[in-house]
């Protein structure tokens, strides 16, 4: 099945709590950067963690605020992120928002979960991923 027809990897549903497909939801931000960036912080995560999931590189340094910005993102083959769920999305103004989640993989069969706070930066209408802070394990 085509990635386009693929319930998105993020999770998202619509209001009537229907998945929506990946075309539906984050590959509209990935697949079409230049011209449809996210419209606020939480669906450039949600974007960034399906980014994640299909490791493409492109989109995630893309997103990423210059400042903090590496010069390249390492996957790890064995790495196989599960689930998404979003704890906490908090809009302090029209330029800055950060989002809490909990990230579920499995790696070496093993699994673990990353829970962070990230920040985030809008610039020139566009939002980026300023920088991240580990949360204490759940």
């Amino acid at each position: 099945m085509p990635v386009a027809a693929q319930l998105c990897p993020c999770g998202s549903v619509s209001p009537k709590k229907v998945p929506k497909t990946f075309e539906q939801c984050c590959g509209c931000y990935i697949n079409a950067f230049d011209t449809t960036p996210a419209p606020d912080a939480l669906s450039l995560m949600r974007s960034r963690y399906t980014a994640y999931v299909l490791d493409n590189e492109a989109y995630l340094l893309a997103t990423w605020a210059s400042e903090h910005r590496p010069a390249s993102v390492s996957s790890d083959e064995k790495l196989k992120w599960l689930d998404l769920t979003v704890k906490k999305y908090q809009r302090y103004d029209e330029n800055s928002s950060t989002v809490e989640f909990v990230a579920r993989y499995r790696q070496d069969g093993k699994g673990g979960r990353l829970h962070e706070t990230s920040r985030f930066v809008r610039r020139a209408g566009r939002w980026y991923y300023l920088d991240g802070r580990e949360r204490d394990p759940l």
